[in-house]
């Protein structure tokens, strides 16, 4: 009997050990548990994005600027790992009418690895800070991730286990890519989407150790069962610098390559520092 009872137990243990996830298989579990509550396929299958709302900016915490905001997002092919698989219009105004009627204050473009402020006296070329800083922020969000980077040689997912972030249950997985950056998302347990990530980045000024921190809430359908955050909040060494309060997403529009090039013959300006 107890050579009966001993033979069963390692049979227990066994079928445990066989049962059990590593740490990376966990990892990657969550984050296809995510992909398909943002809308699997149809995310996948995301070609562009609208986004309209408003816009604030903080400084020590306090409110510094506000602008009616319309970002537009197209994707290109999966890009090679490093290089940035996206174009970016920000277009901003000082009042809903103003986006309407393309009278805006001022439109940031993002493309092909540069970047320009487009005003009425022309195109300035931004600063080389502020262009690896927007990459560096886009290679780093989840949402990029999921949508560019899945499958790139060399990304690992890695469990830390669970937690509570704001009184509900979360998933942390640190996903690192092969130049051994590593961003850690916070997966709602109960909807499996995101609602925060933390990644640590260099000033490239003083060399001071930064934290950025995006937490994402309020999401809704925009179409076809792809979910988005529609309140978006950026932090940096623990103060708020960035809010983003969405009003309306719209994916898959027929947006002309144009909307992402600079005007024909528009004056180019001394370039930024």
């Amino acid at each position: 009997m107890r050579t009966l009872w001993a033979a069963l137990l390692v049979v227990g243990v066994a079928g445990m050990g066989a049962g059990a996830e590593t740490s990376q298989q966990r990892g990657k579990r969550v984050v296809d548990e995510a992909l398909a509550a943002l809308g699997g396929q149809a995310y996948l299958n995301m070609q562009n994005r609208v986004e309209t709302g408003r816009i604030y900016s903080s400084y020590n915490d306090k409110v510094s600027g506000m602008a009616v905001d319309a970002l537009y997002t197209t994707y290109l092919s999966r890009p090679e790992p490093g290089f940035l698989g996206v174009r970016v219009r920000d277009a901003r105004g000082r009042k809903p009418e103003d986006i309407i009627l393309k009278k805006q204050d001022d439109i940031i473009l993002y493309t092909d690895g540069t970047g320009y402020e487009v005003t009425f006296r022309g195109a300035r070329p931004l600063s080389d800070l502020i262009i690896n800083q927007f990459k560096i922020g886009t290679l780093h969000n989840i949402f990029y991730i999921l949508r560019q980077r899945l499958g790139e040689p060399g990304l690992v997912f890695d469990s830390r286990g669970s937690d509570f972030f704001e009184n509900r249950p979360v998933e942390l997985v640190d996903i690192t890519d092969a130049n051994n950056d590593t961003v850690t998302v916070y997966f709602d347990q109960i909807n499996k989407l995101p609602v925060r990530q933390v990644y640590y980045r260099r000033d490239p000024i003083d060399n001071t150790k930064l934290e950025e921190v995006s937490l994402f809430n309020k999401y809704r359908d925009v179409g076809g069962g792809v979910m988005w955050p529609f309140a978006i909040r950026s932090e940096r060494n623990g103060e708020k610098v960035l809010e983003r309060y969405l009003e309306s997403v719209e994916i898959n529009r027929d947006l002309k390559d144009s909307l992402f090039m600079l005007p024909p013959n528009l004056k180019i300006l001394k370039k930024d520092k």
